[in-house]
């Protein structure tokens, strides 16, 4: 898992859906926000490209792709309204 808390919401970053919809190029808040309003199943198929890598606990190296559930947290963190 990641620390949501420590990316900047203004970080540069694409939303990717597996299923090949168009990908959505914005920031970690916009992808935030766009993952809350999926569907169930679009949500399985969800991940951020990140601009910068980030390091994931249990991993040796960082990593540029979030899975669904840590953006799962990102939502949550923009839920709460913490910056």
């Amino acid at each position: 898992m990641i620390d949501a808390d420590a990316l900047p919401w203004d970080q540069p970053a694409t939303m990717l859906d597996l299923e090949g919809r168009a990908p959505i190029i914005g920031t970690i808040r916009d992808c935030a926000m766009h993952y809350a309003l999926y569907k169930p199943h679009a949500r399985v198929n969800a991940r951020v490209l990140l601009t910068k890598p980030v390091h994931r606990e249990g991993r040796a190296t960082r990593t540029w792709v979030l899975e669904p559930d840590e953006i799962a947290q990102l939502a949550e963190r923009l839920k709460r309204g913490t910056n």
